[in-house]
Parts: C-alpha cells; sequence; structure tokens
C-alpha cells in the first residue's frame, strides 16, 4: 500500500494503490494529514484507480479527511473508484460528504 501525495494550484491529490485496510488506512491517514495540515489545500482529491482492496478502514479514512477538510473550509473529491470500492463507498453513503467524480483515470493528478 502507498500513497504519492501531488500538491499543485491549492489542490492535495492524493494517489492511493495497492490495498486500504487497517494497517495501512492509519499510515495514509498520516501522510495525507501532515502534508494537508502544512500546505492548507481548498481541495483533496483520494485518487483509487490503483487501489485492490479496501475495508471498512477505508471508509473511515475517507470520513475522517472530509471532516478535517471541512474544518479548513475545503472539500474531498473521490476520483477513480473501481466497481467494487465504488459499491462500499456508496453503501456508505460518502457521496453525502464528498464529491464521487467518475471519468478518466488519469484526470486526478492533472
Amino acid at each position: 500500500m502507498g500513497v504519492r501525495l501531488i500538491f499543485k494550484e491549492g489542490i492535495l491529490t492524493a494517489v492511493l494503490s495497492g490495498e486500504i485496510d487497517h494497517h495501512s488506512a492509519r499510515e495514509i491517514r498520516e501522510e495525507i494529514d501532515e502534508t494537508a495540515s502544512r500546505v492548507k489545500p481548498k481541495k483533496l482529491i483520494l485518487d483509487f484507480s490503483a487501489v485492490e482492496f479496501m475495508d471498512s478502514s477505508g471508509v473511515g479514512l475517507i470520513m475522517g479527511r472530509c471532516k478535517l477538510m471541512r474544518l479548513w473550509g475545503g472539500t474531498v473529491e473521490i476520483a477513480n473508484l473501481p466497481q467494487k470500492i465504488e459499491r462500499i463507498v456508496s453503501l456508505a453513503g460518502l457521496n453525502q460528504l464528498c464529491t464521487i467524480r467518475k471519468g478518466n483515470r488519469h484526470e486526478a493528478g492533472q
């Protein structure tokens, strides 16, 4: 599991890869939060294009970032969800907290 962070024009993009479970979610959260607290982005994009598996820890990861960004007056966008993970996100009602973008897999990092 990994996360690559890209900050450009006020937008922080977290390109996630591998599996998101209890252990990896904590590491991802720490990396995103550390960078976000430094740069205070107006938008955080979570790019799931390379994520193969996600359990409920991933739902918590998304919810926590939504809360953090709301405190700073920013927004969260989820991009490039694989179909299985999109179902988890939908059932958890995360579309009520953030924007879910469908479309080209390569848009999120740009």
